[in-house]
């Protein structure tokens, strides 16, 4: 970091060092779009070449080294991430745009995930077997793959780096890490943290790289070079299936999560709150800045009707303002592309039938931002645009249905199959839908957004590719299965 100007400059970090890119892009507090957070440093392709470079001549101390020196450098950033919880949580706020409350429990949720790979680091086991040839013994062990590319979107800045990061460390592979455009404060923060580990060491510089800038080029880079062995890759349908097209033509490994299209079901036994509550927390918080957001809520139809005017009524008492004031409980959109992008779904709907129950419009504020009124569009068929495309804005639409059988068929009718709920009281429903719902994730009785650090995480069909990510699960993309015999 430098500050050679009222507003301070941030730079890429590339083999153990902090090096100016070409040229730097501002950092914009989407609450008040007069508050620059910072100048970020834009790596360009030389840039990333010299990244990976740097991370393929660290890999072999990086591999060798001993699961109790990984432990330590994860457990380090698992402790400073939930010490600096508060201040973290306040830059998080600050330039995505969620309540200081969200952006203090991502920090420490981002902090648990260190702190749980710092102990996968020491549980990469493997196994002993027999042959069955006699005299011949068979070791199974798991060994890391290289250069690893990580590509992070920008609606949760410091957890999902977290969860692809130190996974990625803990079982001995180098990072080129690139974070989204738009939230690079958070990125920084965390390799400024991981470059005052023992990582700082001259042997292990190379081992954790920060390349911020457009993915055009420093994307583009580590889906081109050969020494890159794989690549998680977090972000829109429409990169990630060229990102896998690129990687399968030179047999890398991919790992790649899409968004979704979830459904949330609510049947006629519900209870009313419940269902309330888990529709406008999985739709609207976080300013449905999720993958794994409802937003095709699927009502029988003899809750329909009171469903519908009890969420009307809850979401009038959510406060839209700036996201770091105590009284917020949604913060602004984004940026003003994603804000327009919003409108624009919420003015197909309306032309394709849909009726706007309330919100949807753009709101002005005390200080300058993107702000949006949550909106819930009634009367719309899965047929519609609203139903098949993902928005990833606080619009959410409902859709009628006569009972259970057609619900469910409704709910699986989608190309993507992330996240999906039910609220029912009953026991027979609740396990049908669990067994038969085309989803990664099911949530029963609660949001279909909200998920633990230790369990694996990802989704069906179109929503992702690849082995699943978070927990144990975890180490099937980050390490190669190896078997080796020996006879007596």
């Amino acid at each position: 970091m430098s500050q050679d100007s009222a507003v301070p400059h941030f730079h890429n970090y590339i083999a153990g060092a902090w090096v100016a890119g070409e040229g730097t892009r501002p950092n914009i507090n989407p609450s008040d779009t007069e508050d620059v957070i910072g100048h970020y440093a834009q790596a360009d392709t030389a840039q990333t070449e010299a990244a990976i470079a740097a991370a393929h001549g660290a890999f072999p101390a990086w591999a060798a080294a001993t699961p109790q020196l990984r432990f330590d450098v994860l457990d380090a950033v698992g402790n400073e991430l939930l010490a600096r919880r508060e201040d973290i949580g306040r830059l998080l706020s600050r330039e995505e745009g969620k309540t200081l409350a969200e952006g203090m429990g991502e920090t420490h949720r981002a902090a648990m995930i260190f702190k749980y790979f710092a102990g996968e680091a020491l549980r990469c086991g493997g196994e002993n077997l027999p042959s069955v040839r006699p005299g011949v013994s068979v070791e199974i062990s798991r060994a890391p793959l290289g250069v690893v590319g990580l590509i992070a979107p920008w609606n949760f800045p410091i957890a999902i780096p977290a969860w692809k990061i130190a996974p990625a460390l803990a079982y001995g592979n180098c990072v080129v890490f690139k974070p989204a455009e738009l939230v690079p404060g958070c990125a920084w923060t965390l390799a400024d943290i991981l470059s005052r580990t023992a990582l700082k060491n001259k042997e292990f510089h190379g081992v954790f790289n920060l390349l911020m800038g457009p993915g055009s080029q420093v994307g583009q880079a580590l889906v081109e070079s050969p020494l890159v062995r794989a690549i998680s890759f977090t972000g829109s349908v429409g990169t990630g299936r060229r990102l896998i097209s690129g990687c399968a033509a030179r047999q890398a490994k991919v790992q790649a999560e899409m968004g979704g299209k979830n459904p949330l079901v609510v049947l006629d036994d519900a209870d009313l709150e419940v269902a309330v509550n888990s529709a406008v927390q999985s739709a609207f918080f976080s300013t449905g800045q999720r993958c794994t957001a409802s937003s095709r809520i699927i009502v029988t139809e003899g809750i329909h009707d009171a469903f519908v005017a009890a969420t009307v009524a809850k979401m009038k008492t959510l406060n839209i303002d700036h996201a770091l004031k105590a009284s917020t409980d949604i913060g602004p959109v984004v940026d003003a592309r994603q804000l327009e992008q919003n409108l624009r779904y919420v003015a197909l709907a309306r032309a394709e039938g849909g009726e706007l129950a309330f919100g949807g419009e753009r709101v002005e504020r005390e200080r300058p931002g993107f702000y949006q009124m949550p909106a819930l569009i009634t009367g719309t068929s899965n047929a519609m645009t609203i139903s098949r495309e993902e928005v990833f804005g606080p619009v959410a639409n409902v859709i009628r249905v006569k009972d259970f059988e057609e619900a469910l068929l409704t709910a699986n009718d989608s190309e993507f199959g992330l996240s999906a709920g039910i609220c029912t009281r009953s026991l027979k429903h609740a396990t049908q839908f669990k067994q038969q719902a085309q989803a990664g994730m099911v949530m029963v009785n609660l949001p279909t957004a909200g998920v633990d650090y230790h369990v694996p995480f990802g989704g069906s069909k179109g929503s992702s590719y690849g082995p699943r990510e978070q927990g144990s699960y975890a180490r099937e993309f980050y390490t190669q299965v190896k078997t080796a015999y020996t006879a007596a």
